[in-house]
């Protein structure tokens, strides 16, 4: 079943799939700044990590709809509201909404698209999905080192990094303060954990 993009459910979904994403970047956001009070830098650094793909996903979905440019669009959809009390509450809201878009948001709105002739849009929410999925990973991995209380313990030895200048040290903990600038433990992560880790 073909259908005109003007009169299509997909045009909907993607209008849709920008406010979700918009919302996402500033929901994450202010959990990054929440983390931060909470002396997490690490955890922060991840929010705003995922809020910038956020971004980057919000201006994909924005810019199909090119041809919709001057109109007013009335959509309906449901969005957390996720103001809680501590990180780890954030990381599993965010864990759950990013497998929410993953399992069941972006593989219907694919699904839709596909149906009424759109492939390379289907294309695209089959993609962004896959990011999700991703993004909640991520998410659950901080959440788990919460929860088990290892966020800065290591049952075997591994390398640590301060995000803020690159100090790496072997250890199964990192160091109370980093050694070089002074910053604390909060900014120390696991190695494989770290954006553009070169892998050996």
């Amino acid at each position: 079943m073909s259908v005109s993009f003007a009169e299509s459910q997909t045009k909907i979904n993607l209008l849709r799939a920008f406010a979700g994403e918009s919302q996402a970047r500033n929901r994450y956001t202010f959990s990054a700044g929440f983390a931060r009070k909470q002396g997490l830098p690490c955890v922060e650094m991840v929010f705003l990590f995922t809020a910038n793909q956020e971004l980057a996903h919000a201006r994909v979905f924005y810019d199909y709809l090119e041809k919709c440019s001057g109109e007013n669009i009335a959509i309906d959809g449901t969005y957390p509201i996720d103001l809680y009390t501590t990180v780890l509450e954030h990381l599993r809201a965010a864990q759950h909404n990013e497998f929410q878009e993953y399992e069941h948001d972006y593989t219907s709105f694919a699904h839709i698209a596909k149906e009424e002739g759109f492939p390379e849009i289907s294309h695209l929410f089959s993609q962004i999905a896959r990011i999700e999925k991703i993004h909640g990973e991520r998410f659950g991995a901080f959440a788990d080192l919460i929860e088990q209380e290892k966020l800065f313990i290591s049952d075997v030895e591994c390398q640590w990094m301060c995000l803020n200048c690159g100090y790496v040290v072997t250890a199964t903990r990192p160091p109370e303060m980093c050694p070089v600038c002074k910053h604390q433990q909060g900014f120390f992560v696991r190695m494989e954990m770290v954006p553009w880790q070169m892998k050996k």
